[in-house]
This record gives C-alpha cells, sequence and structure tokens, in this order.
C-alpha cells in the first residue's frame, strides 16, 4: 500500500514538472528566444550571396540588438547604396510595426553615386514584398530634412564618416541626423577605426578614423556616447596599406597584387558607437 502510495506521489510529481516546463516553453520569453525574427531575416533568402558572405565581419546580429533596433522603431539609414546590406534586413524586420528611411543621394552627386543610387531604387522596387514601404529621403549635409524633425528612433551611419571629414560636411551630417531624431533618440556609427599614433589628418586619405577624434566631434554635436561594442574588432589590421582601408576585401583596390594576404586579414578593424541626443 506505501509502494502504491509512492508511485502516485511520483507520478503527480512528474506530471506536475511537465506541466511546469511546458508553460515555460510557451511563455513570451522562450518564445521570443525560439523565434527569433531578426535572426531568420539574418539568415532570410531576401538577402544577397554577396551580402551574407561579409556576415563572418560585419556581425549584423550583434551590432543591430547593441543598437536597440526593435521591430516598431522608425530607423533611418544614411546612405545604404545599392547593395543594401542593412537594408535587407532592417526594412523587412521593422516593415508592419515601424518604418525603414533611406536618407540617399540628391541630385547633386557626381555621376557614379547618382546611378547607384538608381539601382537601389530598382531595388526596392524589383522586391516590393521586402521594400514596398521603404521610404526615401535626400541627403546631402544639412541641406535636407532626411526624415520629420524629431521623429526617428535611429539614425545609422556605417563606414561614411570617412567621407564626410574628407568633403568637410561632418558638421551639416551631424546637425541633421540631430534634427531627424526624436529626443532620447539613438545615433549609431560604424567606421574603420584609425591608428592611435598618427594624426587624423595624417590618415584622412586610408579611410580611417581615429575612435577618439569621432567621439569627440559628435559629442560636441550634441550627443552623449552612451556604449561601444568590440565586435567588429579585427586585430589582424595593420591600417598601413598602400591604397587605405580599400587594399582589403571587400574592395581589393590593388587587384591580385597581395590578395591572399588581405583576404586573411579580413575586412577592417572598425569601432562601434551609440550615442542618445541630448
Amino acid at each position: 500500500m506505501q509502494a502504491q502510495t509512492l508511485r502516485k506521489k511520483s507520478n503527480g510529481w512528474l506530471a506536475g514538472l511537465v506541466v511546469c516546463l511546458l508553460a515555460l516553453l510557451a511563455s513570451p520569453a522562450a518564445m521570443a528566444q525560439s523565434t527569433d525574427r531578426l535572426a531568420e531575416l539574418i539568415a532570410g533568402p531576401q538577402r544577397s550571396p554577396a551580402n551574407t558572405a561579409r556576415d563572418p565581419y560585419r556581425k549584423p546580429y550583434e551590432v543591430l540588438k547593441f543598437f536597440g533596433l526593435r521591430p516598431d522603431s522608425i530607423v533611418v539609414e544614411v546612405l545604404p547604396g545599392s547593395a543594401g546590406y542593412w537594408t535587407e534586413i532592417i526594412a523587412p524586420y521593422v516593415r508592419d510595426k515601424g518604418l525603414y528611411v533611406t536618407a540617399g543621394r540628391d541630385e547633386s552627386a557626381p555621376p557614379g553615386y547618382q546611378q547607384d543610387h538608381a539601382r537601389m531604387l530598382k531595388k526596392y522596387a524589383d522586391d516590393p514584398a521586402t521594400f514596398g514601404k521603404v521610404q526615401v529621403t535626400k541627403f546631402f549635409s544639412d541641406r535636407y530634412d532626411i526624415a520629420p524633425p524629431q521623429s526617428a528612433d535611429l539614425v545609422l551611419t556605417f563606414r561614411n564618416l570617412h567621407n564626410w571629414l574628407d568633403r568637410n560636411e561632418i558638421d551639416g551630417a551631424l546637425k541633421a541626423f540631430h534634427k531627424a531624431l526624436k529626443p532620447g533618440g539613438i545615433l549609431g556609427v560604424a567606421d574603420h577605426r584609425g591608428r592611435t599614433d598618427l594624426s587624423q589628418e595624417a590618415q584622412m586619405r586610408t579611410g580611417y578614423v581615429r575612435q577618439d577624434f569621432a567621439i569627440a566631434l559628435i559629442e560636441k554635436a550634441g550627443f552623449k556616447l552612451i556604449g561601444t561594442s568590440e565586435v567588429k574588432a579585427n586585430p589582424k589590421d595593420t591600417k598601413d596599406y598602400p591604397e587605405g582601408v580599400w587594399s582589403l576585401p571587400p574592395t581589393y583596390r590593388e587587384g591580385d597584387k597581395n590578395r591572399d594576404k588581405y583576404a586573411a586579414i579580413g575586412e577592417s578593424d572598425r569601432f562601434v558607437l551609440m550615442f542618445v541626443k541630448q
């Protein structure tokens, strides 16, 4: 009789444990872990093979999580170009609850940029299921509103600072970003990290930007640094190549010369910085 009672208690305990485990698996937190939409899109068929090949260096999941991207975010990406590396992920992620805005070229851009802009618009038109709700605005320093003032949750720029510095457009660009962001909105910046043993001026033509220089410049424009990530750090990058950062993949500006060496290094060492609008 006692053995039967113990078996009943044991069976009851096991049944209760199973019920608890099933409840846990059905909880919102567990469901979110098992159905991670961002991870699904990074592995999704809407992405080009050329872009997915860059994932080991660009770490899209980690970067977008770091910047706090949500399905209901209003996101402005500045000059994504026709390759659309980040566009292919962010646009469908925020499609239903948020908004993805491309701040693209204006009519004053050189012909090569104009052609790239046209290819970007064609990419959107050819895949309405992915890009049908994308909004396109103009960007050139602070000449235009890249989004309605104080409307954006996130403004993102990838590997653009060195160009704006070289063309003396950086102050206007930061002004445009500040204007577009909501109070407390986030500016996410990633770029090729420059050498600390050289001044910024000394490495302007290499494509690299000193991290401390970038932080000081951006904070001066009304932002506060609230986070850094080393997810894109690459200690193999010696930053001393004949064609600057463009010697490295995916550009390989030197052609076949030293190509195996550069392939082994991989893409550049990059900083990832998160600022809040003050």
